[in-house]
C-alpha cells in the first residue's frame, strides 16, 4: 500500500476480509531431491548494450564470433585526454583506451515518466538501466500491465559511483533529485517504483563479479519461491578519468589498452563498458533463451 490514500482504504475495509488465496508454490520449490538436479531456472529476456555501439543479442553474437575489437580511445565527450593533468608516459597511455558504449547522453525521460529536471541529475547509469532492463522484460513478452503488482525481483549488479562527484561538483549537486540521482539502492529500486513491483530489489556490489553474483541471487530467489520473474543486469560507465588514474597508478590496466590473456605480452586489462539485463522465470512463459542448470558464489581469498 504505497500512498496514504490506498493504506487508508485498506485499514478502513471490514474487520474480517476473506483469506488471501496462497502463492502457487513454483516448480523448483515443490521439486523433490531428485529433481533439483534438473534445470529449473529459464532465461527468457535478453537485452545489451556493448562497446562500440553492439546492441541486441544477434549482434552481441556477431562481434563474438568475429572476435572483433571494440576497444579505442577515449571520446572526447567523456573527458579530454590532452587536458589532463602531466604523468609519466606509461599512466598517461593507461587513460587513453577503453571500450566505450555509445548515445549514454540520450534518453526517454517521457517513456519512463521522468521529468526533465530529474533526468538532468540522474545518473546515466540508472537511466541505462530502465532502458535495458525494462527491453529485457519486454523480450520476455511481458509488458507494463501485467507486470503491475507483480512478484518480479530487480538484481542490480553496479560498482563505481562517479558521476556522483561530478555532480558534488557542479551546480546541479544541490537541485531537488540530486538526493537520488545516485545510490546503490536507488539503480535497483528505479524499475521497482516505475512496475509496481513487489518482489526483491537489491543491488549488488562485487566488482568485476557484480553481474554474476545478482544472476545467482535473481536465480536462488526463483528457485525459493521468493519471486515469479526476475530481471538480473549489470552496469558500468566510465564517466571520469579519476578511476582510470587510479587503476594505472596500482599497475592493473595496460598501456596498450588490450588484454593479452596467457600471453607473454600481458601487461594489464583494459576497461570498458556495458549494461546488459536477463529476464528468468522458472515456469514455461515462451522460448527459452537459455537454461540455467546452477550456480554459485564463492571468493578467492587472498588471491
Amino acid at each position: 500500500h504505497p500512498t496514504a490514500r490506498a493504506l487508508a482504504e485498506h485499514l478502513g475495509r471490514d474487520k474480517n476480509p476473506p483469506k488471501p488465496t496462497p502463492l502457487p508454490t513454483s516448480a523448483c520449490a515443490a521439486a523433490s531431491s531428485s529433481d533439483l538436479e534438473r534445470p529449473c531456472v529459464r532465461l527468457i529476456g535478453l537485452s545489451s548494450a556493448m562497446p562500440g555501439g553492439v546492441t541486441g543479442l544477434e549482434n552481441t553474437w556477431r562481434a563474438s564470433a568475429s572476435s572483433s575489437d571494440s576497444i579505442g580511445e577515449v571520446p572526447i565527450a567523456r573527458w579530454d585526454v590532452g587536458a589532463l593533468p602531466s604523468a609519466p608516459d606509461a599512466l598517461a597511455t593507461k587513460r587513453r583506451h577503453g571500450g566505450f558504449v555509445r548515445h549514454v547522453d540520450l534518453f526517454n525521460n517521457i517513456a519512463f515518466g521522468v521529468s526533465l529536471a530529474e533526468t538532468v541529475v540522474m545518473d546515466p547509469q540508472q537511466r541505462l538501466l530502465l532502458e535495458r532492463g525494462y527491453e529485457a522484460l519486454h523480450s520476455a513478452d511481458l509488458n507494463r500491465f501485467e507486470l503491475q503488482g507483480s512478484l518480479t525481483g530487480f538484481f542490480i549488479g553496479v560498482t563505481f559511483l562517479v558521476f556522483e562527484e561530478y555532480l558534488l561538483s557542479s551546480p546541479l549537486g544541490g537541485a531537488v533529485y540530486a538526493a537520488t540521482s545516485s545510490g546503490h539502492s536507488i539503480a535497483s529500486g528505479r524499475l521497482s517504483y516505475l512496475l509496481g513491483a513487489h518482489g526483491p530489489c537489491i543491488s549488488i556490489d562485487t566488482a568485476c563479479s557484480a553481474a554474476l553474483a545478482v544472476s545467482h541471487s535473481a536465480s536462488t530467489a526463483l528457485q525459493r519461491n521468493e519471486c515469479r520473474r526476475a530481471m538480473a543486469a549489470g552496469v558500468n560507465l566510465m564517466l571520469s578519468p579519476v578511476i582510470a588514474s587510479r587503476f594505472g597508478l596500482a599497475g592493473m590496466t595496460s598501456p596498450h589498452g588490450r588484454c593479452f590473456t596467457f600471453d607473454a605480452r600481458a601487461d594489464g586489462y583494459a576497461r570498458a563498458e556495458a549494461c546488459c539485463g536477463v529476464a528468468l522465470g522458472t515456469r514455461d512463459e515462451g522460448q527459452d533463451i537459455a537454461l540455467l542448470k546452477g550456480s554459485a558464489v564463492r571468493q578467492d581469498g587472498r588471491s
